[in-house]
């Protein structure tokens, strides 16, 4: 009779456990691109894959931002000699934002996939910019009807 209740409990624990339950407090969606950085100092390429990217900017002159989106075909994916191609996605309206939402500007993409968008400190909130003030932004399109946002840091360099 133990056994029986044993294998019971066990096999409502397997049930339970095997439901799906959704995340209470974000609907995520898989983003559609792969969005980098470039770093407008260093030149370095960066999509933050651990951590929230930064790009740096010289205080010196307006700030430069520049993103590049890229459109992961996968066809090819258990081919070793093709494996994962990296395709520009062009002609999208990329809307930078301050992450309250403020809307900065809008810049359209490339034949590349590369966006660039040159703004003074002062319309990113930053009167007179020094070596590290920074500031947190997003950049958000839509690419296959499908919406994205992606948040990074832009930081002041000498």
């Amino acid at each position: 009779m133990k056994k029986i209740i044993y294998f019971s409990i066990l096999a409502v624990g397997f049930v339970v456990s095997a439901c799906k339950v959704d995340d209470p407090f974000v609907d995520r969606v898989v983003s559609p691109v792969l969005v980098i950085f470039e770093d407008a100092i260093t030149g370095v390429k960066t999509n933050g894959l651990s951590t929230e990217p930064s790009v740096s900017s010289s205080v010196a002159s307006d700030a430069v931002i520049t993103a590049r989106f890229l459109e992961l075909n996968k066809d090819g994916l258990l081919d070793n000699k093709v494996g994962i191609d990296s395709l520009p996605v062009k002609s999208v309206v990329v809307s930078f934002k301050l992450r309250n939402g403020t809307k900065i500007s809008d810049v359209t993409t490339d034949d590349k996939g590369r966006s660039t968008l040159k703004i003074a400190w002062k319309s990113l909130g930053i009167a007179t910019p020094v070596a590290g003030s920074s500031v947190q932004l997003a950049c958000s399109a839509k690419y296959k009807d499908v919406s994205f946002t992606k948040y990074f840091r832009l930081i002041a360099t000498k």
